[in-house]
């Protein structure tokens, strides 16, 4: 059987071969069931046991009738007194019954005729539970969730309730679970014996029979000891594969790249005002990862407006000074030149030469660039993913810089890395977007992090507030006040088009509307542009020639006019909160005070209301990625198709995140125990990441 098949994978421990069988192996579990089961991803016996009851139904056991609360879930001992066939079509075959005292109907819709005799015989008595009713005075109970002899075992007070899909009944899930429960396997101790008895957990069988028995609602709280302690089973053993890859990338070499610090010296004394300590801090932190025999694999993490931009060309200048070259590659064009925009003066400052290669560049003059580019006439190349195409030849890369890297996969930063020849460059993967401590640890626990946490000097307060979308001439007027004072606008709106499915401003139609009131200062950007027309827009905004940008979120990141002090957002409400965030963070970028106005359309949701309400209070992204993250999920905050984050079947990382982080402490300090897990706890956390299919990790340690 498939099942059989799976248990024998080579290398897995024998004592675990029973969980990897096949549900169909189950009694009860027939090829419809396992069909069922397969729909939620549950294909072998413990993935029957990981998937834990989401709710449960409270049964009170009562003696007589008299003693329910109608309507209240019941169980109780009954004598079955006569049948009532439906007389009509449609109508419920009733089933007549006495607890001696008071009578009570059972009533079914569409039975069968041998079944429903057969399990409740006239004359004989029955141990029945389900939610009784007044039904013109009469107690009834329609379906009864369990029919069963006087003396049979009554359904628990608090009956666990599991997720199911197809045609899957309660019945079949929970004797599912019994059987597998009833296979478990004896493992070894995997936790710390220590944070074991310090947390009060219990061992893992312990907690697996307490969690798909639970007494009541507090038992299905993830902090539960049981729950708790098998959330952490699965953050363990996914933080000990993290440590692992990070171990391994480590062990492999790369390039030794020690700058003198004399182009990073001339650029901040060039600078109006000192780096922050935290900028500081991250160049210091990058420029000792490469300069170390190992390749860098580097994180660095920054709220809107801390500064990356700085921090990313120190980094390609150690780069430069050790004689070798940098590459930094941004997931749009917009962003590729605003990047080469701000870097250009820094560039001239240290006499270094900084080109950039986008998917528009043609001809002679790409085939310039890539030529200079393989001698290493080309000191910093600035570019999107045309940047990885294989006609593109560096003559000595030795950083490679990934912004914003929640839009690229994982096989385009591989394809960079691979543009070092026999020694992969260093690695250095920037983001805007503040994420969630949680979330850093489980998506990026293999990289090392800086993060930037503080703002530049010269960075203005931006004042927010929010109005109705009714009051919109007002807008306007106030507006042509702030654009007659000299200031300059962003107005963002949702979508591109109108859409009948959708009631939200479209940035075409709201372009018109404000081309109409003033006439050319107006322009137009979104992404189903020609990359020539955005750029003359962003030309036209940035030199001051027009004075109102209206543009969709393609202005989210990376848009850099210190001059613009006013950013309009219409239907605000919609937006997530790190996607507002990002989009203040287009103005307080220069010396003049600047303002955010957040348009809504009522009425105002009370998700909406919360959402405009936190960005009013704040402006530290950290504390807005963590609302976020409260509020919309973890795939949402990050992006389902590119999150990078594992699917966890107990763990809940929107309300666990104390526990990753303890869980990443605890791997971390286990693998410097113990490096080769030879102990009896090595061997029994080997067992744990074969049992929840850390398979990298067993292949690491495999490899040594």
């Amino acid at each position: 059987m498939a099942g059989d098949r799976a248990a024998v994978t080579p290398g897995r421990p024998e004592v675990l071969f029973p969980l990897f069988a096949g549900v169909e192996t189950l009694a009860g579990v027939g090829p419809r069931a396992a069909d069922s089961f397969a729909q939620m991803g549950v294909t072998r016996l413990r993935d029957v046991i990981l998937t834990l009851p989401h709710s449960g139904i409270r049964r009170r056991r009562i003696a007589r009738l008299a003693e329910a609360r109608a309507p209240e879930i019941v169980t109780l001992t009954v004598a079955v007194q006569r049948h009532s066939p439906p007389t009509a079509k449609g109508r419920p075959w009733r089933v007549h019954c006495s607890d001696g005292q008071s009578d009570l109907q059972l009533v079914f819709f569409h039975p069968r005729k041998d079944w429903i005799e057969s399990q409740l015989p006239a004359g004989g008595r029955r141990l029945v539970s389900g939610k009784l009713e007044l039904f013109d005075g009469m107690a009834q109970m329609v379906h009864p969730d369990h029919i069963g002899p006087e003396d049979s075992e009554p359904p628990p007070d608090f009956e666990p309730v599991y997720p199911l899909s197809g045609r899957l009944t309660q019945g079949v899930a929970q004797k599912a679970v019994r059987g597998a429960m009833a296979r478990l396997p004896g493992l070894g101790e995997w936790i710390d014996p220590a944070l074991l008895a310090r947390e009060g957990w219990p061992d893992w069988p312990a907690a697996l029979t307490r969690a798909h028995a639970p007494e009541g609602p507090a038992a299905l709280s993830p902090t539960d000891p049981a729950r708790a302690r098998l959330a952490y089973d699965e953050l363990f053993a996914h933080q000990i594969t993290l440590a692992l890859m990070r171990r391994d990338r480590r062990r492999r070499p790369g390039l030794v790249t020690q700058g003198d610090g004399r182009l990073r010296d001339r650029v901040l004394a060039g600078l109006p005002w000192p780096p922050t300590a935290a900028q500081a801090r991250a160049v210091e932190e990058i420029a000792g990862d490469m300069a170390a025999p190992r390749r860098m694999n580097r994180l660095l993490q920054g709220d809107v407006g801390s500064g990356k931009t700085l921090v990313a060309f120190l980094a390609l200048l150690v780069a430069v000074e050790a004689g070798g070259q940098g590459v930094l590659m941004a997931p749009t064009e917009i962003l590729a030149r605003q990047h080469l925009a701000a870097l250009e003066p820094l560039a001239r400052l240290v006499g270094i030469r900084l080109e950039a290669l986008t998917g528009r560049d043609k001809g002679d003059a790409r085939a310039n660039i890539l030529a200079d580019l393989a001698e290493g006439r080309i000191d910093i190349l600035v570019g999107t993913h045309a940047v990885i195409q294989k006609t593109v030849e560096f003559h000595d890369l030795r950083l490679a810089i990934v912004d914003e890297q929640h839009r690229f996969g994982v096989n385009q930063r591989l394809e960079l890395g691979a543009k070092g020849g026999h020694r992969p460059p260093d690695l250095l993967v920037m983001t805007a977007t503040p994420i969630p401590r949680s979330l850093a640890l489980a998506q990026f626990g293999d990289m090392d992090l800086s993060v930037l946490d503080e703002k530049p000097a010269g960075r203005q307060p931006i004042r927010t507030t929010a109005m109705p979308d009714g009051r919109m001439a007002e807008v306007v007027e106030h507006l042509a006040r702030a654009l007659d004072g000299g200031a300059r606008a962003y107005w963002v709106c949702p979508l591109v088009e109108e859409s009948e499915a959708v009631d939200l401003t479209a940035a075409q139609a709201r372009f018109q509307e404000l081309r109409a009131r003033f006439g050319d200062q107006v322009r137009l950007i979104h992404g189903q542009m020609p990359a020539e027309e955005r750029d003359a827009a962003m030309a036209d905004f940035a030199s001051g020639r027009a004075r109102i940008l209206v543009a969709t979120t393609v202005i989210e990141v990376g848009v850099n006019v210190p001059e613009a002090t006013i950013m309009v957002i219409e239907r605000a409400e919609s937006f997530g909160l790190a996607q507002l965030h990002q989009l203040r963070g287009r103005v307080g970028r220069g010396g003049g005070a600047s303002s955010c106005l957040l348009l809504y359309h009522e009425p105002l949701s009370e998700t909406g209301r919360r959402r405009l309400s936190i960005l009013r209070e704040t402006e530290d992204g950290f504390r807005i990625a963590e609302e976020d993250l409260a509020m919309r999920g973890a795939g949402d905050v990050i992006g389902t198709a590119q999150s990078g984050l594992p699917r966890f079947r107990i763990a809940d990382l929107e309300r666990q995140s104390a526990l990753m982080a303890l869980a990443r402490k605890d791997a971390q300090a286990f693998l410097e125990r113990d490096p080769g897990m030879q102990s009896p706890r090595g061997r029994a956390v080997r067992q744990l990441l074969w049992l929840m299919e850390q398979d990298r990790a067993i292949r690491l340690i495999d490899a040594g």
